[in-house]
């Protein structure tokens, strides 16, 4: 097996702790701002100072209510400023922070809370303690709860006014880099979630060595909107990484009123998942198909497709070029306006962004890094970077992690951002590591320049009754960017033939009717037996059956009426679906298609 590693840039520090980064970013600029929260009219800013001043008051505040170095905290709120509070308030309070998904059933929140030994829990709103409630006699360990909303942050504060700095000192130094920063528990794809030991030295290490070879995007006058949740390890390392590179933050929980906070903030880059890329994409397609301008828009694309390509020959001839700049004016300005007019990188994980958008946005002035990694990893094991950019790969390993290929093509990581393990489960933590290196369950390739793609995740590679294999990604994610799609979930396994569940984007499902001479107020059971929409999503399988063997095309597919969603339990907070879940609950559907006739190229069927 070859391995492919980038040496750390920074000098590992062992005696460090997640508490260091603040407290350095403190001494280095002090009256620079590090956050900014919405006050009515715009964003007031905060400085480091004051966030130090008020998470230490916040961690004195857990002190005097007898919160104890090692115990374990859970935390249950949407994206926002208190999140960050309270995260470094826990660490200088010696404690452990056990995150939940403000999405999470009370069966989860129970899960988490008695897994990891939880003594208290912090929620953000009235509904999320109820759902705590629901479950509050099964744990009889946890002992406090926080309501956010109703200024529990304020009355800890006030409680602590008599804890000496010397204290909260002691305690933020008791940690050392190998010790537990937090639990973080898997998304649960695949069956009950595992808690992952994540260390000081992971977010430390992680966020110094990220913070160099990211120079460009985290750079000095920085920012951006975190609108992902904190819960989730990717929006969590930005936000300490953000810590200790003095880039401001600002949060926006509410997806639909993300591009006014863009507006207002100005950030210079984003993170995301490529869902939200695609969303933009096409809500400004369709808004330019509304009012009559849709040739124009399709065309201005396949312009910054070809002039982001011509970028990566080395030459743009020169029509192109008075074409881009054209359109550029006409479309791209105002696409970038909306994005705050300042945006030049966007972070993006999770699943793969596609050629067309990746080229799309490069032109359109905002470069996407994609990168990868899982919650075992810290969030990213790689990216791609400014000055080492590839689209349609996530980069290459960020400095201080190393990738290997085992011979089936799994990708294994070692590093400085990998896991201690699964909390309390030797046996789970023995599957996936091997010596040093962590066994991911993806699939990937490295090319000649050490560019990592992947190509598929190993427990849902699809072997069909001929004894095909498939790969579900390489359908599922050309066919997920059309408008009228939701979501997609290739099926085949031990069948004759590859089909699709596929589900209809209810938000852009009415414009894209009334752009296509349709009643707009159709219902989704109406629009699944639509013939116009039947055609558009045939069209979307025949694009995604360009990319793959007639034997690993999509024969038939069905239109679902429900939508997978994250509250149906059909997806994960980072929008990922869980296969075998779908797979189980719409087996009398997937049985249907193939009962049905025997299939033909571009049949479908409707159920």
């Amino acid at each position: 097996m070859k391995e492919y590693s980038t040496p750390a840039v920074v000098t590992a520090d062992p005696e460090a702790n997640c508490t260091d980064l603040l407290v350095e970013r403190v001494r280095l600029s002090p009256e620079a701002p590090l956050f900014a929260v919405p006050d009515g009219t715009g964003w007031r800013d905060i400085t480091s100072a004051e966030f130090l001043a008020r998470v230490t008051a916040v961690a004195k505040g857990l002190i005097a209510s007898g919160i104890q170095p090692g115990d374990k905290i859970g935390l249950m709120c949407r994206t926002r400023y208190e999140w960050s509070v309270i995260d470094f308030a826990t660490w200088f309070a010696g404690a452990v922070l056990v995150p939940i998904y403000e999405t999470s059933s009370p069966t989860q929140v129970a899960w988490n809370l008695s897994d990891s030994g939880a003594t208290a829990i912090i929620v953000e709103t009235a509904e999320h303690f109820a759902r705590f409630d629901e479950v509050r006699a099964d744990l009889p360990a946890v002992t406090t709860v926080w309501q956010v909303d109703l200024g529990d942050l304020d009355k800890l504060a006030s409680s602590g006014i008599d804890v000496p700095d010397e204290e909260v000192e002691r305690r933020r130094r008791l940690a050392k880099g190998s010790d537990l920063a937090t639990l973080i528990y898997t998304s649960g794809t695949m069956g009950r979630p595992k808690g992952c030991i994540l260390t000081h030295s992971n977010f430390v290490e992680l966020s110094r060595n990220a913070a160099v070879a990211m120079s460009d995007v985290v750079k000095p006058g920085a920012s951006t909107v975190l609108f992902i949740t904190t819960a989730h390890v990717f929006a969590r390392f930005i936000s300490v990484m953000s810590v200790h590179a003095g880039v401001k933050v600002g949060h926006q929980a509410d997806t639909k009123r993300l591009l006014e906070a863009l507006g207002s903030f100005k950030p210079t880059f984003l993170l995301a998942v490529p869902r939200v890329f695609e969303k933009v994409y096409n809500s400004a397609e369709q808004k330019a198909e509304s009012g009559g301008k849709g040739k124009i828009f399709r065309r201005a694309a396949e312009t910054a497709v070809a002039h982001s390509e011509a970028l990566d020959a080395g030459r743009v001839p020169l029509g192109l070029k008075l074409r881009f700049a054209l359109f550029d004016k006409l479309v791209f300005a105002k696409l970038r306006a909306a994005l705050g007019g300042r945006v030049e990188y966007a972070v993006s994980g999770s699943a793969p962004l596609g050629h067309h958008l990746g080229h799309f946005y490069r032109s359109l002035g905002v470069k996407i890094l994609e990168g990868y990694g899982l919650t075992e990893t810290t969030a990213p094991a790689t990216v791609n970077l400014a000055d080492r950019f590839k689209i349609g790969t996530v980069g290459p390993a960020l400095p201080g992690v190393g990738l290997r290929l085992a011979d089936d093509g799994e990708i294994h990581v070692k590093g400085i951002n990998v896991f201690g393990g699964y909390w309390q489960n030797p046996e789970a933590t023995a599957e996936v590591m091997d010596g040093e290196w962590f066994k991911t369950g993806d699939l990937g390739s490295i090319d000649e320049d050490g560019f990592l793609t992947i190509t598929g995740r190993k427990k849902e590679i699809i072997v069909t009754a001929g004894g095909k294999n498939v790969a579900p990604a390489a359908l599922e994610d050309p066919i997920r960017s059309n408008p009228l799609v939701g979501q997609v979930v290739v099926v085949g396994d031990k069948r004759p033939f590859i089909s699709a569940l596929v589900t209809l984007d209810t938000e852009m499902l009415p414009v894209w009717l009334g752009n296509n001479g349709q009643r707009a107020d159709m219902t989704v059971t109406e629009a699944a037996q639509n013939p116009a929409v039947l055609a558009e999503i045939q069209r979307a399988v025949d694009e995604a059956n360009k990319n793959v063997s007639r034997a690993e095309s999509i024969r038939k597919f069905v239109i679902l009426e429900n939508d997978l969603t994250e509250a149906s339990g059909h997806l994960t907070p980072k929008l990922s679906i869980k296969r075998a879940v779908i797979v189980k609950d719409y087996a009398a559907t997937i049985d249907a298609i193939y009962d049905a006739a025997p299939a033909t190229q571009g049949q479908s069927l409707v159920l």
